[in-house]
């Protein structure tokens, strides 16, 4: 028997009976007053599904979705890391001037709703350097190239490629706000005492950042970073609003074509906990680690 369940208390058990009453209760009540025709058989084949025109398996929607999901959050988290960590650096810069802009950004982003940041990016920045370097025509040259399978790997249907980088851009801008601020805390965290013992052995301001400050701060932020990669992982839903067709796109599109509307978000769910969840006990074993 698995540990966990022998450290299970009574009221362990009773919070999991009501848990799971509730739970048919919902599913009762969704059968019986929407009258509700539970399809999950159908579930299966818009993950993974088999052609038998070309006897081989492929992604279908929510798969499909998911791997985006996965790589708009991988390279929208390193773009957020690198910009963010500069930003964290301007705010306690000694240039008044360099404070003020950082700090204005980040106020702004902060306190602005998500959806209103994400259009706003979309419109004014993503959008007009997809059309400035032309990635509509260069990524539909690249479709139809015979190393397409490669870049495809990387980048998903290459016809695409500009709706990856509205999305990658878009969420990037946003979520460096907060990592700004998470570098930010970092920095001033570091004592007093290791600045001023750098500072007298003649270490320049880009040295003590670069020598002590930095590496200290680094290892601070990285329980807050690990959390903020979640949150970005999760906020990659709201780029759907600019038809970056990640998971919760995906799912829109199976809910409208199959109106398996209970099924369809129910999986989406739990795509989205479990790769959270795998990724937040993957942090957690990596900060106990020496």
């Amino acid at each position: 028997m698995p540990s966990f369940i022998t450290k299970l208390r009574w009221l362990d058990w009773l919070i999991l009976v009501i848990l799971t009453g509730i739970v048919g209760y919902v599913v009762i009540r969704v059968e019986g007053t929407l009258n509700y025709e539970w399809r999950w058989e159908l579930i299966p084949d818009y993950i993974l599904r088999y052609r038998e025109d070309r006897g081989e398996w492929f992604a279908n929607l929510l798969l499909q979705g998911l791997f985006a999901t996965i790589r708009i959050s991988i390279y929208a988290g390193i773009l957020a890391l690198i910009f963010g960590t500069v930003l964290g650096i301007a705010r306690v810069s000694e240039n008044l001037t360099i404070r003020l802009l950082a700090r204005t950004y980040l106020e702004l982003l902060r306190n602005i709703p998500p959806v209103v940041i994400i259009f706003i990016f979309f419109f004014f920045l993503s959008q007009q350097l997809i059309d400035a370097l032309n990635l509509n025509s260069w990524s539909r040259s690249i479709a139809r190239s015979d190393s397409a399978p490669v870049w495809e790997f990387f980048f998903g249907e290459m016809r695409r490629f500009p709706s990856l980088v509205s999305g990658v851009l878009v969420l990037a801008m946003f979520e460096a706000a907060f990592v700004g601020e998470i570098v930010r805390a970092g920095i001033q965290s570091v004592p007093k005492g290791q600045r001023e013992a750098a500072r007298a052995i003649g270490m320049s301001r880009y040295q003590e950042m670069r020598f002590i400050v930095m590496p200290i701060a680094l290892r601070k932020v990285v329980p807050p970073m690990a959390n903020q990669f979640i949150s970005l992982i999760k906020d990659t839903s709201i780029i759907s609003l600019i038809s970056v067709q990640e998971l919760t796109y995906k799912t829109v599109e199976l809910v409208a074509s199959t109106r398996l509307i209970f099924e369809a978000w129910i999986t989406t769910a739990g795509f989205y906990f479990v790769l959270c969840f795998g990724l937040s006990m993957l942090f957690r074993r990596l900060e106990k680690s020496p």
